[in-house]
């Protein structure tokens, strides 16, 4: 019954918009009311293989010494079948399960039993009761912003038993790491699977719930909006930031422990790869108050791509670097270190003052300065899905003057440091700034799209004064 009447809901809304004179997909919200072959055919294929690549490349460093292509060699001479590469990989173990069971555990106590008490001595950072964006239905969320605290609190604990309690080695992750792929992996399906159920039957808010009557679509992409249970756990910002985020640096940690058990020295771009990607990580929660306002939180629905992207993909191949080091230690010279610090610095830089930018705009209305002078912008309009016209202000001063998403333009350099800290020995390093190619231009497209249905021709005279979306002067 409660299906039944959320898709009569989802039905009447979409013709409420026709009515408007708006498109029902909008772009406003991030996900489809109908679904077209190609998405249809992207999202096969990703809820088919994406696990597959996951275990693919942990295999490959597991069994082949981080070679991307001599598993597949085997495979088509003859070498090795399926069965001896499966037959090789550890299985799950009942202490992985009781290690990952703990692990959740400890994060669901952090974010929903301890409220923040960092914003009362940390100048500057926005935590405790924060509000998010309006959803489309018009609900105002709010979250207890304590991401920071939990990472303080996880890390601290960690280091006072690497260093002083012994309770368990510091290597655990990685001598657990392809039993605990399997319990991410049951834990990420069954958070989707349990998203979707609880999106057709007890939905947090019904009208903020999309259904396009395609199975495997509203699986991949999420019916449910906001989806809680209670006041306070919000799926979104919980399996966003917490496990996978804040278990990133205790990985990086974890390799780097047995870097040295195994060489007797932790190499420089260990080193490095800890403490850039450790220095995002940390941007991350001090930040976290600004995620809200992202596209993750504002515009995409919690689904599969969510659920267990965050458990299994983020934690698997966001590590790969400090994974791929381990089997293949690398020091690098001097010249070579100094250069990818400086570059991942550079990347950071960018990417934080970009968005600082963006907000000091937003929070004064414009009235700031950027870069010494009054901030130069496009006035715009738009329609909401209730036939609300509201006003708003394009940044096109600073950076944002530079490229429309040059936000993410640091993000790649930042990427593509993490990479170059490995050195050019092997392939396998180097798919996080593939990904991130792919991921943040697909990201821009889609931001655009729907700034482009949002704003109209406003859209088209601010593309004019910015005319290059990530690199300036090329693309």
């Amino acid at each position: 019954m409660a299906a039944h009447q959320d898709k009569k809901l989802a039905e009447e809304r979409k013709h409420q918009n026709v009515q408007n004179g708006t498109k029902a997909s909008q772009g406003q919200w991030g996900r489809a009311w109908e679904v077209d072959w190609f998405s249809l055919a992207s999202i096969l294929f990703l809820l088919m293989f994406a696990p597959l690549i996951v275990y693919y490349f942990i295999m490959s460093c597991a069994q082949y010494q981080c070679s991307l292509t001599e598993p597949l060699l085997d495979l088509l001479t003859g070498n090795k079948h399926l069965s001896d590469i499966w037959n090789r990989t550890p299985m799950l173990t009942f202490r992985a399960a009781g290690i990952y069971a703990l692990w959740v555990t400890f994060q669901v106590v952090l974010y929903m039993a301890i409220p923040d008490f960092c914003h009362k001595f940390l100048p500057g950072y926005v935590g405790g009761v924060q509000e998010g964006a309006v959803t489309p239905a018009g609900v105002v969320n709010k979250y207890e912003i304590n991401g920071l605290q939990a990472w303080i609190i996880t890390h601290v604990l960690w280091f006072a038993n690497a260093y002083c309690l012994h309770f368990f080695s510091p290597t655990i992750i990685f001598d657990n790491w392809i039993p605990l792929l399997w319990c991410a992996n049951l834990l990420g399906y069954a958070v989707s699977t349990f998203a979707m159920i609880k999106g057709y039957f007890f939905p947090t808010n019904a009208k903020d719930c999309k259904f396009t009557g395609n199975f495997f679509y509203d699986y991949m992409m999420g019916i449910e909006f906001n989806p809680r249970i209670g006041k306070w756990f919000d799926f979104k910002l919980f399996f966003n930031g917490r496990p996978g985020i804040v278990a990133w640096t205790l990985i990086n940690l974890s390799f780097a422990a047995k870097q040295q058990e195994l060489y007797g020295e932790v190499t420089n771009s260990m080193i490095l790869v800890n403490v850039l990607q450790g220095i995002y990580v940390l941007d991350f929660f001090w930040n976290e108050a600004w995620y809200l306002k992202t596209i993750d939180i504002c515009h995409d629905h919690f689904g599969w791509y969510l659920g267990w992207g965050d458990c299994v993909w983020l934690p698997y191949l966001y590590t790969l670097q400090g994974l791929y080091l381990v089997y293949h230690p690398v020091q690098l010279h001097s010249a070579h270190a100094v250069g990818v610090l400086l570059l991942g610095l550079l990347g950071y830089y960018i990417f934080r003052a970009t968005n600082h930018q963006k907000d000091l705009f937003r929070r004064t209305n414009g009235n700031c300065r950027i870069w010494g002078k009054r901030p130069e912008h496009i006035e715009c309009s738009y329609t909401s899905v209730d036939g609300t016209r509201y006003h708003s202000k394009l940044l096109t001063a600073g950076f944002w003057g530079w490229a429309r998403h040059f936000n993410y333009t640091g993000d790649l350099m930042g990427s593509l440091a993490y990479c170059l800290a490995c050195g050019f020995g092997h392939l396998l390093p180097y798919f996080y700034i593939v990904y991130m190619s792919i991921l943040l231009t697909h990201r821009c497209l889609r931001d655009e799209h729907r700034c482009s249905s949002k704003y109209g021709k406003d859209w088209q005279r601010y593309t004019a004064a910015v005319p290059y979306r990530l690199l300036p002067g090329i693309f």
